[in-house]
């Protein structure tokens, strides 16, 4: 899996930290993500793809490729 987020898109809702810190966090002035693990570990993965679905600005991409 491969994750990648668009910056321009975000509008700082945070639900992606809130379901996997260990992949998405936030930057302290504005709240737009910051990507942790461009390559999360299988564990993750289910998470991933939750935070990528409930992303109201849809900023964040979730590729099944290795």
């Amino acid at each position: 899996m491969k994750v990648t987020v668009d910056e321009a898109k975000c509008c700082g809702a945070g639900q992606c930290v809130l379901i996997v810190p260990e992949v998405f966090d936030q930057r302290e002035d504005d709240g737009i993500v910051i990507l942790l693990e461009p390559e999360p570990a299988a564990d993750r993965h289910a998470l991933v793809r939750e935070a990528a679905a409930v992303c109201p600005a849809a900023a964040i991409e979730v590729s099944e490729e290795a």
